[in-house]
């Protein structure tokens, strides 16, 4: 257990999970609240297992992950596991419908779709949290001081 909580005080770990949790939680609120304009749980199951064919307990991780792990990097609390669930959306998101668009965002309008740039920075500031753990201000941190 002491692996999965452990971390330091880094500050870069409080601004990378803080920042991370802060732009994938509006994701997750959208498919499991309808929040954001998104289209709420029933929509997004519907979307992920009819449309894109993806088996319904992967749809469920892709909805806990965008927001329940979204709030545990907020919090700093089950950073790495939180960490690990967003890469592997990200992951997913870029094979099974980004790469085909290329790299860049559709900043222009010209593409299909939206590449996968945004997924790569997502992914990359993931792997730097399952590495390091959620630094300064975490609950993860006071869960390690007590179990050591």
């Amino acid at each position: 257990m002491n692996k999965l909580f452990r971390t330091n005080e880094s500050v870069a770990g409080l601004i990378l999970r803080v920042a991370l949790g802060v732009v994938m939680f509006p994701h997750g609120a959208q498919k499991l609240l309808g929040w954001f304009g998104g289209p709420g749980y029933g929509p997004a199951m519907a979307m992920f297992t009819d449309k894109m064919h993806i088996p319904a307990a992967l749809a469920v991780l892709v909805i806990v992950a965008e927001s329940f792990g979204a709030l545990g990097l907020i919090l700093g609390l089950f950073t790495r596991l939180a960490a690990f669930g967003i890469s592997c959306d990200m992951i997913g998101a870029v094979v099974l419908v980004h790469w085909r668009n290329g790299f860049f965002m559709n900043w222009m309008g010209k593409q299909a779709g939206e590449g996968f740039e945004y997924h790569l920075l997502v992914i990359a500031i993931s792997l730097v949290l399952m590495i390091t753990g959620a630094g300064r201000w975490s609950v993860d941190h006071a869960i390690a001081k007590n179990i050591s």
